[in-house]
Parts: structure tokens; C-alpha cells; sequence
């Protein structure tokens, strides 16, 4: 029993424009029974995401079906929190409609970035969105000066439960800075507002290591799980886990049930997992190298 990796599904090959490089948080949407939906950021040559998708056979998710030919949501107007590239945080139905978390990157002079969480809906079944705002739905506050991504959104009967990265600080390594947060969650009676603004921290760094992000929570049985990305002192960028029976309180293993291979594209990086359970099977999606600059890959749940 476990997870058996079946390969890279995909990476632009650099010939694109605004899908130039990179695979960047591969988060899946199930439409129908027969198609998975993979929405993802794409950089462009100057390093600047854009969000985009392309469509898997659900039975066989190294079968891509079709690749969007433009991203489902540009870059933000000059001055604002997305002006300089977007992550992809999560997508959740919401009755009707589809909505799009997502992080929007903005560059200033004194640090190396700002990063906020903004909100897109789709009404077509996330053909396309638009933006709620053009300013943060998760905005800076004193213990998240320069991040507040939002990763992931369950709603659970009349409130949604967020699970989020801040952060306050920057580390310096061989001469790179590299931004220091932590896991925070907090609630919304409507997945646009967040009445705590602080937030409540619910997993911190371990020995060695200065940021642990990307937090993807799903409900298992006994309670939720959660994959997460961590980096250490010594940089060996990795993915861990953490198990809670509330949302709240956390043990984490760091089990590596998805390891890097000996060669190729996640030979030095398996970032970013994200699981999906179909009508077909239960998959896992993740990046390979350079957080997923060498592509995407999957593996699959061996029962």
C-alpha cells in the first residue's frame, strides 16, 4: 500500500509567451467524472506567473486532453498586490460558481517581495474569472508584514476553514535572501472576508529550517491531513506531512511516501503535492526541480 509515481505530465518547452517556463502549486479540479482540470501558475520569461489550466483523462491523467491557450487570469494592474506574478492557492466550488485563491506577487525596493492572497470566481465553471478585487482579500497585518498566502479553503457547513502561510521576516543564505513564514488558520463566514485578522499559528518551523508553507489540507478519516513544503538551513527544499483530528492542533511525521528519484526532473525536488481522490483512482500531483521549473509529474495510490 502506498503512492507509485507514474511520471512528468508536463512543462512548457520555452517556445510560449506567457506560458514560457514553469509548473508552479499544480492544483487539480474534478469536472465530471472524466476530465481533471489542472490550474497551475506559468512563468513567463521574466519570471512573472500567470494562471492558466490543462485538462487530464481522469483514467489515465498522463493523457492530456487540451492546454488553455490563455492564462484564466493576467497579471494585476501596474501598482497593485499582482502586478509581478501569481501562485495558484486553491480552487473550491462554491454552489455555482468556481472560486480561485490565489497569491499575487509585488516587488519593492526595501524587500525582495510582498505576497497577498486575492479571490477570482468563475460563473462558467472556471472557463474564466474575474477578480472580486483589485486589492488583497487577505491583506499585510503586524504578524504578516510580507506574506499571507492562502493554500487552502474547506467550507464546512456554514463557515470556511483556511489554512495559510505568513510571513515576517527574511533569511539570508549564501548571499540570496529567502523569505521566513510560518503555517497560520483562520476562519470566514463567507470565503471573501476574515474577521481574525492574526490568525492562529499551527505549525512552525522545526530544528534547521526557516520556512514551512504551501499547506494542503484535506478531510481523511479521524480527521484532516496536511502536505506542506518546508526548506532548511542547508536549503534541501522538501515536502512534508501532519496529521490533526481538528484542524487545529498538529502532529507532524514528514513520512516521504513520494520521494525524489535518482535522475531527471524530481531528482532534486518533489514540491508542492496535492492530492485528488476521482471515480478512477486517488492521485497526487506535484512539482519536479526548481519548484517546478522542470514540469509537473503524478503519482497514484496503490490500495
Amino acid at each position: 500500500m502506498g503512492w507509485v509515481k507514474k511520471g512528468r505530465i508536463f512543462n512548457p518547452d520555452g517556445s510560449g509567451d506567457w506560458m514560457h517556463n514553469s509548473v508552479l502549486t499544480p492544483t487539480p479540479l474534478l469536472l465530471g467524472d472524466e476530465t481533471i482540470r489542472i490550474y497551475a501558475s506559468f512563468r513567463d520569461r521574466e519570471g512573472r506567473g500567470r494562471i492558466g489550466f490543462l485538462d487530464l483523462d481522469a483514467r489515465d491523467p498522463s493523457r492530456i486532453l487540451s492546454v488553455g491557450r490563455v492564462p484564466v487570469l493576467d497579471l494585476g494592474r501596474p501598482g497593485c498586490f499582482d502586478d509581478n506574478g501569481m501562485l495558484l492557492g486553491d480552487i473550491v466550488r462554491v454552489g455555482d460558481q468556481v472560486y480561485m485563491y490565489y497569491v499575487g506577487f509585488q516587488i519593492t525596493r526595501q524587500v525582495k517581495f510582498l505576497a497577498f492572497s486575492g479571490l477570482a470566481i468563475s460563473v462558467d465553471g472556471g472557463k474564466s474569472f474575474e477578480r472580486v478585487s483589485s486589492a488583497p482579500v487577505m491583506d499585510r497585518v503586524d504578524n504578516g508584514l510580507f506574506i499571507r498566502a492562502i493554500h487552502t479553503v474547506l467550507a464546512e457547513g456554514d463557515v470556511f476553514r483556511i489554512w495559510y502561510a505568513a510571513g515576517n521576516g527574511w533569511r539570508t543564505i549564501d548571499g540570496v535572501d529567502y523569505p521566513e513564514y510560518d503555517i497560520r488558520y483562520t476562519e470566514s463566514p463567507d470565503g471573501r472576508h476574515f474577521p481574525d485578522a492574526c490568525g492562529r499559528p499551527v505549525l512552525g518551523c522545526g530544528p534547521g529550517e526557516y520556512r514551512i508553507g504551501r499547506p494542503r489540507v484535506r478531510k481523511v478519516d479521524g480527521g484532516y491531513e496536511m502536505r506542506f513544503t518546508f526548506d532548511t538551513l542547508d536549503k534541501q527544499y522538501t515536502t512534508g506531512k501532519a496529521y490533526s483530528t481538528d484542524g487545529l492542533s498538529w502532529t507532524r511525521s514528514d513520512e516521504v511516501d513520494v520521494p525524489r528519484s535518482a535522475s531527471g526532473w524530481d531528482s532534486r525536488e518533489v514540491s508542492y503535492p496535492c492530492v485528488l481522490d476521482t471515480p478512477h483512482g486517488r492521485y497526487m500531483f506535484y512539482g519536479g526541480n526548481g519548484m517546478g521549473r522542470d514540469g509537473f509529474g503524478y503519482a497514484v495510490w496503490s490500495p
